[in-house]
């Protein structure tokens, strides 16, 4: 027999990880259309040229790839930020400008698994097309409020920068030529420590020791945003362009608060690079303060020429990612998932055989009314069936024998109080059944 195993770096997910899974991703699709972005869907493969050498050599190494039965060199998307600027480049003719859209979707990483990072992943993307306007940096950071808002968290943390001050300082220090492994090796800062990071500048960027403790004075710029903004441009060395940079992030720290971020939850880090070589403007991640240790859980910044490699039109982009599963992974950790395994709440205990066609009424009723009803397959006997439903957690089971049925009454018990109510229905007016579930569903 073949062993029933699944591949290293990919999961199942049972019901109860399953179902608040699903609803964090319709979460995310309210908080995405609540801001006007539309949703879009890209395949999984694509042809190899247009993922290659967009995010770095790290994410090149880990493309899936394979020759297709046409004999074409094909790879699985490592991201959903580099399908889309195909996407933009060829259909923004149609889409009109600015286009807002978002994806939920899995992408594929032949990385080393780690807690919370799987070699398959769904991430949930939202991105702003055609436009350098500020406000759609600024909209970015109240999305990424929003959604860990909505997702139930309130102690977390957004970490911005702009990339365009890291290019300034390194303008100034005459490394304008090494900006791509300067800031790889920055972005390892928080992992692997000051000294290293300044060796691994040295080898990988060919800097002298000078050069990289002068970049690494930014990681120094530590305090209340003001006082970061007052230590910039001597940092910087009054570069132009770094200047420029400074007064574009001061415009999106101010813009964040008044569109409602609280500032306790802003974080302004003048080390962070991130990894992907393409991002050219603010970036952003975003940590829980309850674990850092999982990583970023939001992450994302402004890319203004990634589309370019695909279209002479000029279409910049903003964005960013949630990792969902990482995310999870980091609920279960923090004991935030209930323990559910049942998709409808309420649970129909099936008995009576000489009354099926009753029950079955009674849930196309409730179905009628927009509620979630599962009914027992087969009529055991009670106490197995409100044990089926007690494990796979059902708020509510709605039991009728012979006498219910007679004195046209359906008894409603909530599980987890052991509480039940007498309620009067009949298959034609189930008006008060319904809204005595209804409410007693709102309770929970």
């Amino acid at each position: 027999m073949i062993q029933p195993r699944t591949l290293k770096g990919f999961r199942d997910y049972l019901p109860e990880v399953m179902i608040p899974r699903e609803r964090m991703m319709q979460t995310a699709r309210e908080v995405f259309r609540s801001f006007g972005f539309a949703p879009i869907d890209t395949p999984v493969l694509e042809h190899l040229e247009i993922l290659t050498g967009k995010g770095s050599d790290e994410t090149d190494r880990q493309i899936y790839r394979f020759q297709d039965n046409g004999g074409r060199d094909v790879g699985m998307r490592f991201d959903l930020t580099v399908p889309l600027a195909r996407f933009a480049a060829q259909h923004i003719g149609t889409l009109g400008k600015p286009f807002k859209r978002y994806h939920i979707a899995p992408v594929w990483r032949g990385e080393n698994p780690q807690a919370g990072r799987y070699r398959e992943f769904v991430q949930c993307d939202f991105d702003t097309i055609a436009t350098e306007s500020v406000l759609a940096d600024i909209e970015a950071v109240a999305v990424i409020n929003s959604l860990l808002e909505s997702l139930g968290f309130d102690r977390f943390t957004i970490s911005l920068n702009n990339r365009t001050i890291l290019t300034g300082l390194l303008e100034g220090l005459g490394l304008s030529d090494s900006t791509v492994p300067v800031l790889r090796s920055l972005d390892k800062l928080t992992k692997i420590g000051r000294e290293k990071t300044i060796a691994e500048m040295v080898s990988a960027a060919g800097v002298t020791e000078d050069q990289a403790e002068s970049v690494l004075r930014l990681a120094d710029c530590n305090g209340t945003p003001e006082e970061i903004f007052a230590m910039l441009p001597e940092v910087t060395g009054g570069n132009e362009t770094a200047a420029a940079g400074i007064d574009r992030l001061q415009e999106i720290y101010q813009g964040a608060v008044a569109s409602g971020v609280p500032a306790r939850r802003i974080k302004l880090d003048v080390s962070i690079a991130r990894g992907l070589d393409y991002y050219t403007g603010v970036i952003f991640e975003t940590t829980l303060d309850d674990l850092p240790e999982i990583g970023s859980v939001c992450s994302g910044g402004r890319y203004d020429n990634l589309a370019g490699l695909y279209t002479k039109q000029h279409l910049p982009g903003i964005g960013a990612s949630l990792g969902l599963d990482r995310l999870l992974a980091a609920m279960e950790k923090l004991e935030l998932l209930p323990k559910i395994s049942a998709p409808a709440p309420i649970f129909i205990a099936y008995f009576d055989a000489d009354h099926r066609d009753d029950y079955l009424r009674l849930a196309a009723n409730l179905r009628s009314a927009g509620l979630g009803v599962e009914v027992y397959p087969e009529p055991k006997k009670l106490g197995a069936q409100l044990k089926y439903a007690d494990q796979k957690g059902f708020t509510l089971a709605l039991i009728a024998g012979g006498n219910e049925w007679d004195a046209s009454t359906v008894q409603v018990k909530t599980l987890a109080s052991k509480e039940t109510s007498d309620v009067a229905y009949i298959h034609d007016d189930a008006k008060e059944l319904v809204a005595f579930v209804t409410n007693a569903l709102a309770a929970k």
